[in-house]
């Protein structure tokens, strides 16, 4: 044997770490938490409103800001991460998120369930960017490490469409306190098989950790968050203004600040790779589409079609499998073909969906919905794990734990504009609808708030003119959603446009060896 196919050979060998299939698995359970995390509360709000009995603000806030806090500390931690170590990070994070899912579980009231929502906000932002880096670190064969990052966007995105389902038979079962005990369990397995499993993995030439620009990407990006939700739940508002105004200063200061510092909390220069630039893009925008969807179809499985919690959970299962189906395979299908084509596919996929939702009526039949929720699931799937990977493979390993914090924040900034841009249009729509005549002022005002509060206010009414003003607030809802699904499509297919030009070019590395 030549010393050359030697040095191969133990090259290979190096590169294909024992244990990391095992590994990869601890990895994804805590993705998948975090994840199911974000959705689980949607159907235990009724049952802690009971409870708690929040006001209408508190119960925002105790819904929202879980997402907030995870999205504006993602890339603090994840620049964190690269300075003191990974795992470190991670297994820290984990115990804390078991911790404080206790915490939340035996919240007495709103006050403190707000600040253990928060809590649990700040330990998940430590396990996302964790997780990624982590498999950059554990998976140095391209090919292994396509695979993998398909199975950790899978987990991600099941994670959100199981979590109404794991949701519906808990609170079915157990009260509302159990949605937050069932990641006990999980973290134990985490922190145990993790501390021998994964490897330690940082970048030695990192500064200390700007304080001042954790700060300032917290303010900027939970200004932007709020200003949006804000917008979307009352319209253009003093309040909506104030926020996105803080936002945009916070974010233009941070980004300021970090192109003068030695040692950044984020490389801006990252941005300067067209290929880069265009995976965060596209990884928004897809993410985007796909949680507007399913959180609009959500509600019109239950309020318009009159789904149970669980069924409707259920009904939502399409978008996962084809999800789980495609990130498996983006990969091979991106070697095969190219970055761009199936990135661009990917986003045509989801656009032509939402095209088809412009069909939608009350009583459109299962088949249409579920077969488009599937594509949706496969178009997200194929365009999201293959920016992923273009965002970790375009970047030095010792950034991995900063791209893939910028890869979190766009999957976390998507989901939440997602239901906040289309919200807005789907809200716009719905309160312009005429009300039935002979319904009492104080009823009309509950109705016209959301399709909701009009089946909750129906209720004291006599049974034909509860049936008008259900009916007429339905029909509005559903022709909101339909305005709502061909912007969502019209964006998403300039996008895959978009994706053709900015990802020109672009590879997967190809495996080593091969």
């Amino acid at each position: 044997m030549t010393t050359s196919s030697i040095r191969t050979e133990s090259h290979i060998e190096g590169v294909r770490r024992p244990g990391r299939w095992l590994a990869l698995s601890v990895l994804v359970l805590a993705v998948l938490l975090v994840a199911v995390d974000a959705t689980v509360l949607g159907l235990a709000t009724p049952f802690l409103s009971e409870d708690l009995k929040p006001s209408g603000t508190q119960l925002l806030w105790i819904g929202d800001v879980y997402s907030f806090v995870i999205a504006g500390l993602l890339v603090s931690m994840g620049s964190l991460g690269d300075r003191i170590g990974r795992k470190k990070l991670l297994l820290t994070g984990a115990t804390a998120f078991g911790a404080l899912s206790v915490l939340n579980a035996y919240a007495t009231s709103p006050e403190m369930m707000i600040v253990a929502r928060a809590l649990l906000g700040v330990a998940g932002a430590t396990l996302m960017p964790s997780t990624l880096a982590l498999i950059r670190n554990l998976f140095h064969d391209p090919r292994e490490r396509s695979l993998a990052i398909g199975i950790w966007g899978a987990m991600a995105s099941a994670g959100a469409a199981v979590g109404p389902v794991v949701g519906g038979f808990l609170l079915e079962h157990f009260w509302w306190g159990s949605v937050f005990l069932i990641n006990l369990p999980v973290m134990a397995v985490l922190v145990l098989v993790g501390a021998r499993l994964i490897p330690e993995s940082k970048s030695p030439g990192h500064g200390p950790w700007d304080l001042p620009s954790v700060a300032l990407s917290l303010v900027g990006v939970i200004g932007i968050v709020y200003a949006v939700k804000e917008l979307a739940s009352h319209g253009p508002t003093v309040d909506a203004g104030a926020a996105a105004l803080v936002g945009v200063a916070g974010l233009t200061w941070f980004v300021r600040r970090q192109l003068t510092l030695p040692s950044p909390l984020l490389d801006m220069r990252l941005f300067r790779h067209r290929g880069f630039s265009g995976a965060v893009l596209a990884d928004l925008l897809t993410i985007l589409g796909l949680s507007g969807l399913v959180f609009f179809l959500s509600q019109f499985f239950q309020l318009v079609q009159g789904r149970q919690p669980l069924e409707a959970g259920l009904a939502e299962l399409p978008a996962a499998i084809g999800a789980v189906t495609a990130g498996l395979v983006a990969g091979a299908v991106a070697r095969r073909f190219s970055v761009r084509s199936v990135v661009a596919g990917g986003l045509a996929a989801v656009g032509l969906s939402l095209a088809v939702l412009t069909t939608l009526d009350q009583h459109t039949g299962y088949p249409l919905l579920g077969g488009t929720l599937l594509v949706v699931g496969v178009g997200a799937g194929f365009a999201f794990t293959v920016t992923a990977d273009v965002i970790l493979s375009s970047v030095p390993k010792e950034q991995a734990g900063s791209a893939s914090a910028v890869s979190e924040t766009a999957y976390e900034l998507g989901a939440a504009l997602g239901i906040a841009v289309l919200g807005s249009i789907v809200t716009g729509v719905y309160q312009g609808f005429v009300t039935p005549a002979g319904i009492p002022s104080d009823v009309a005002s509950a109705a016209h708030e959301s399709l909701g509060g009009a089946v909750e206010a129906s209720g004291g009414l006599d049974p034909a003119t509860a049936t008008a003003l259900v009916s007429s607030a339905q029909e509005a809802f559903v022709d909101g959603l339909r305005i709502a699904a061909g912007v969502g499509a019209a964006v998403l297919l300039a996008t895959a446009v978009a994706a053709l030009f900015l990802l020109k070019g672009q590879r997967l590395e190809e495996g080593v060896g091969h």
